[in-house]
């Protein structure tokens, strides 16, 4: 099925209009109770298109798109659209506010108990995570964006008014976000002799390298790294001495949540007290993954361009990012680690502190490995090589692939991969997180490897699987009901397994969005060149010049008007073919060869009419 990003956002646009504007006003519902998790993901269906594809646009009545306009009809028409989601964004930072005046990042019903006998405190449910935190950095810039265009184009009082309570409501959030991801950063130090340093040794030498090689080629890999986390970060007193010493492992990222008996961050900003953490100092693949997605939107040229981080929130998000930076370069090389085969080939991979096995953790490694091979342009090899893993992935989670009798593959999709969150169980019964959106997260690098690619084979058979995968997530989308054309319906392409029919989920209708998003920046790149096709270009172009030079230098007589009108024509065509060449050569040489065919068009006409003479 072909990616056509524009029609499906729309649809998914119509889908969310119908099921959220109750009669033209929003309606949060109640399914599940309410979390700031989902809520959010909820408004980035909207806003994150609608602040990073112009065609989208929604700050500016005067040019919002007939068929943008046609999408959410139901919402109300083009003066009142924006309007509308100025109130509704406004609501959520009022609801997401703790009673100490602080912006909330509560997980919700998004957290559940590993046992399900017993129940989560409300304390447990209104524990922050990464997810939200990451979350509100998004949502919070596309707000602030919105605005920023949106304030100019109105005069009604009470909307300039609510506007101004909402600009200062969202900075607070986005500084809030950025704290709160500061303080969910660790650091694990390990000695390869504890069951942890055994799993990543195990890991990284695949059963070919012993403990003492393993741990050898380590200390040489990441001896740069280990010195840039020991003069850059402020660790605690045990952790900074046990870093210097090359013989101890380490891992870095993000923990689910706040890490406990981390630090306040210092911030001029009104932010409210900060609260304690609980989460245990240890990384998790997929809260990391969550952190860099956010990250990055920090310093996008977008957020860069509009202005919209003031300079405490600047200083901030150069902590973040370096940070950001120093995690991709340690699971890029973890994801590398050796001489010939990676970690990463061999799947599934298994977590470090967590010590579990899925597919899910292979896709968060070459995630990250995406985050870094864009950050610094990847070689044909590592590309290569990455595409393979995408390929397997896709297989392996039977997508691309067919589904087996009692085939555990399925759950995957349903109920998804469950993460222990450790140091829940310090304030209530152990929790648990979730993670449903495989096929979701699996197109989306899909894509961001297609636009990274620029050889044709590998571009080729990344943009191939990206279809095929779109093909799978598009038909899981929900057909009856109010929360039609959105997702998920995993029983709609498994009907035989055991999987169950989900209710609507936020989470990944927000990836899908995501991944539009994405393929839409793919498309508007300018296409790959290829060095053979430039070559023949090339002497296409000397031909023709040579051929139009030729023919010019015969007499054109006023009864010969329509040969005097093609050669014009031919001119035309021919600088608009060179025009071409370097950026699109096989555009560049069709023109051409219309050019070479009317040029010898001409000739036989001459030929014959000097024949006849």
């Amino acid at each position: 099925m072909q990616i056509k990003p524009r029609q499906h956002l729309l649809d998914i646009w119509q889908a969310m209009a119908r099921h959220s504007f109750a009669e033209g006003d929003w309606d949060w519902g109640d399914w599940g109770g309410r979390s700031s998790v989902a809520d959010a993901e909820r408004l980035l269906c909207l806003m994150y298109p609608a602040t990073e594809i112009p065609a989208f646009r929604l700050d500016d009545p005067d040019t919002t798109e007939r068929d943008v306009q046609n999408a959410l009809k139901s919402v109300g028409g083009r003066m009142e659209v924006p309007a509308k989601l100025v109130a509704v964004l406004a609501e959520f930072m009022r609801d997401h506010m703790a009673e100490d005046k602080r912006p909330s990042f509560a997980g919700g019903h998004y957290f559940s108990a590993r046992d399900t006998e017993h129940s989560l405190t409300e304390e447990q449910r209104q524990q922050g995570v990464v997810d939200s935190f990451s979350m509100s950095i998004t949502l919070s810039l596309a707000t602030l964006g919105f605005l920023k265009v949106y304030e100019t184009k109105t005069r009604r009082r009470e909307i300039r008014a609510l506007i101004d309570e909402l600009k200062a409501a969202t900075e607070t959030r986005l500084t809030a976000a950025m704290v709160s991801m500061l303080r969910s950063f660790t650091v694990n130090v390990f000695d390869p002799e504890e069951p942890t340093g055994a799993t990543l040794c195990r890991l990284l030498g695949q059963g070919r390298l012993s403990e003492r090689v393993v741990l050898q080629q380590f200390q040489r890999r990441f001896k740069a790294l280990r010195a840039t986390i020991n003069d850059s970060l402020t660790l605690g007193v045990d952790v900074a001495d046990r870093i210097k010493d090359e013989n101890q492992l380490f891992e870095c990222g993000w923990a689910w949540g706040l890490v406990k008996d981390a630090p306040p961050v210092a911030t001029s900003e009104p932010i409210g007290p900060q609260p304690d953490g609980v989460a245990k100092p240890i990384p998790y693949l997929y809260f990391t993954v969550v952190a860099l997605d956010g990250i990055q939107d920090l310093f996008s040229d977008r957020t860069l361009t509009l202005g919209l981080l003031n300079a405490e929130q600047q200083k901030l998000a150069e902590a973040l990012r370096l940070r950001w930076e120093i995690t991709q370069q340690y699971w890029s090389g973890i994801a590398r680690f050796g001489d010939t085969d990676w970690p990463l080939e061999d799947i599934p991979w298994r977590t470090i502190g967590q010590r579990l096995e899925s597919e899910y953790f292979s896709l968060s490694v070459a995630s990250i490995l995406v985050h870094d091979l864009v950050r610094r342009r990847a070689t044909d090899d590592d590309l290569t090589r990455t595409v393979t893993v995408m390929e397997r992935l896709a297989e392996r989670g039977r997508i691309t692939s067919r589904m087996t009798y009692r085939d555990r593959a399925a759950e995957l999709h349903s109920p998804g991969v469950r993460l222990p969150l450790q140091g829940s169980e310090a304030i209530g019964p152990p929790m648990m997180w979730t993670m449903g959106d495989f096929s979701a997260q699996l197109l989306k690098r899909c894509i961001q490897l297609c636009a990274l690619s620029r050889n044709i084979s590998s571009h080729d058979r990344l943009l191939n699987l990206s279809e095929d995968i779109f093909d799978h997530v598009w038909r899981r989308r929900i057909r009856v009901g109010n929360a039609a054309g959105l997702w998920d319906n995993v029983k709609a392409v498994y009907p035989d397994s055991d999987v169950r029919e989900a209710g609507l989920s936020w989470s990944i209708t927000e990836r899908v969005t995501e991944c539009m998003v994405a393929a839409r920046q793919l498309y508007t790149q300018p296409p790959i060149r290829s060095s053979e096709v430039t070559s023949l270009t090339s002497a296409l172009l000397s031909e023709a010049t040579h051929l139009l030079g030729n023919e010019l230098l015969e007499p054109t007589s006023h009864a010969e008007a329509s040969r005097a009108t093609a050669l014009t024509g031919v001119e035309v065509k021919l600088k608009r073919a060179r025009e071409l060449s370097d950026r699109q050569p096989g555009t560049a040489a069709a023109l051409t060869l219309e050019v070479l065919s009317e040029l010898d068009a001409l000739a036989l006409a001459r030929q014959t009419a000097s024949r006849g003479v």
